[in-house]
This record gives C-alpha cells, sequence and structure tokens, in this order.
C-alpha cells in the first residue's frame, strides 16, 4: 500500500510518500515534495493543481491519501486557499483521511516510528506530511487514528 500523506500550510501542500509491504516502510523518492497555489488562485490555478496533485498520485500509483486536519476559527486557523487546496485533493476516487495533530501525536506517543527521522531521505520540511502518513497507516493496523 502507498500512502501521500499531505501538510497544508498557508497556499502550500507539503508531501510524502510511504510506501509498506508487509510489516515494513520505506519512503519512495518523489520529483516533487510540494505543490503551491497563490493567495488569489482563480478556478483556473486551482484546476492546475488539482490535476498537477492527482497527476502524481497516479504516476506513483498511490493508494490512499492522508491530510493533517486544520483549524477552521481562531488564531492556528487555516487559510482559506488551504481549504481550496483541501478541497481540490478530496475529488478523487482514492480513500482520503483528515487526522488531527492531537490524534497524529498520540498515534505517535505510543507507535513511534522504529528509524529516525533524519536517516530517512527527506527533507526536514517533509516531517509533519511523514508522520500523518505513517499514522494513517498504523490506523489500518490497530485502528485507531
Amino acid at each position: 500500500m502507498r500512502i501521500c500523506g499531505v501538510e497544508l500550510k498557508g497556499g502550500e501542500a507539503i508531501i510524502s510518500l510511504l510506501n509498506y509491504e508487509g510489516e515494513t516502510f520505506n519512503v519512495p523518492a518523489c520529483r516533487q515534495i510540494s505543490f503551491t497555489l497563490s493567495a488569489n488562485s482563480n478556478t483556473t490555478t486551482i484546476k492546475e493543481f488539482h490535476f498537477a496533485f492527482h497527476k502524481l498520485m497516479e504516476d506513483y500509483h498511490v493508494d490512499e491519501i492522508a491530510i493533517i486536519a486544520r483549524e477552521q476559527k481562531g488564531k492556528q486557523a487555516g487559510s482559506a486557499t488551504s481549504f481550496k487546496m483541501e478541497a481540490a485533493i478530496e475529488i478523487t476516487d482514492k480513500p482520503v483521511a483528515i487526522i488531527t495533530p492531537l490524534a497524529i501525536k498520540e498515534q505517535l506517543k505510543r507507535n513511534p516510528p522504529l528509524v529516525e527521522f533524519d536517516s530517512l531521505e527527506l527533507k526536514r520540511v517533509q516531517r509533519s506530511a511523514f508522520e500523518v502518513a505513517y499514522v494513517h497507516h498504523n490506523h489500518h493496523i490497530f485502528g485507531k487514528a
């Protein structure tokens, strides 16, 4: 199973792919680690983002997508652009899970990865995207997100 973890920050979607075979995982190389969308996006740019994101999912044979949930109100609220990006990502035939930061933190505490993040071939900015993909897979194993 191949999972794409997504962290939406402002107008950027940061991704990390995670490939599972049995009980082991690896982080496959990917031609792109992020997608951007300007704050003044119009219908055309959103369609372009949707196409580019889902083309990457198709090219890398991604089975499921896991997105880190953002607050809708208050100081920590996600931007309008990030919610547009989320909607564009969710328009797919692949399963999409939205996982809260609290659920990610709790799952990582219960079942931490057996490898140090620094030893993975990922950029530091991809850490949260990797973690949501890892937690999503654990949900399949342990039944808790």
